[in-house]
């Protein structure tokens, strides 16, 4: 349920930017530091949208790969705790295993 609502304000902010992109088509002057140029307003509005999403997303996916090693670290660490016997054997037979030299 959380997901549909999600994705119903994202299409509302959508179709807001574009009404809203559409009425503004008039040419602005934009500064670039070093450049000036004269460009639509539409585009203006449109582009930073564009990489707003894309930078709000991008941070979106760092988080959930950091969340997910997380929960992977965490898990590994429970199976450690509440099978501590499984590791240990697990450990003496690679050490038995190993050639010595």
């Amino acid at each position: 349920m959380k997901m549909q609502w999600i994705l119903i304000s994202a299409l509302v902010f959508a179709l807001i930017t574009a009404v809203f992109a559409v009425v503004n088509v008039e040419p602005v002057q934009v500064n670039f530091v070093f450049v000036t140029t004269s460009t639509p307003l539409i585009l203006v509005i449109l582009t930073s949208t564009l990489l707003g999403g894309l930078i709000v997303g991008l941070f979106g996916m760092v988080r959930q790969y950091k969340l997910q090693r997380k929960v992977k670290q965490l898990e590994k660490q429970l199976h450690e705790t509440l099978h501590p016997s499984t590791v240990s054997s697990t450990v003496s037979n690679l050490e038995q295993n190993e050639p010595s030299v």
